[in-house]
């Protein structure tokens, strides 16, 4: 059975995206707490990101590995949550979801480090 909103288009459709998504973004925030370490951690290096580089490509490549980290752990999440909702039970494959969510947050904040760290210089 397909969603009583997938019929809804235009305009009407992006507000209720937006509202949705908007709702995602504060469920996170309240269950996760790696997302919400993961926000504090954008909050102090989004503004570092203009602060520390002068080019723009720079800041680009910078803003972006920090932003990439956000959603990586909102799709870890939403896989988590998933997961619990199907069962709570130990499975292998449960267990192999959700490191495979863990391990993709994990390489993108390995990739947030490795290209703050050419960025800048510093190796």
């Amino acid at each position: 059975m397909e969603s009583p909103h997938k019929g809804k288009t235009g305009i009407k459709r992006l507000m209720n995206a937006f509202k949705y998504s908007c709702a995602g973004l504060r469920e996170a925030y309240r269950n996760e707490d790696a997302f919400r370490q993961e926000v504090r951690l954008a909050i102090v290096l989004l503004p570092l990101a203009f602060w520390l580089e002068p080019t723009m490509f720079g800041r680009a490549l910078m803003v972006g590995s920090v932003l990439l980290v956000i959603i990586v752990e909102l799709l870890n999440s939403a896989i988590e949550a998933t997961v619990d909702r199907i069962s709570l039970d130990d499975h292998s494959l449960a267990k192999r979801a959700k490191d495979i969510g863990s391990a993709a947050v994990l390489m993108s904040l390995l990739n947030l480090i490795a290209v703050w760290t050419l960025v800048l210089g510093r190796f």
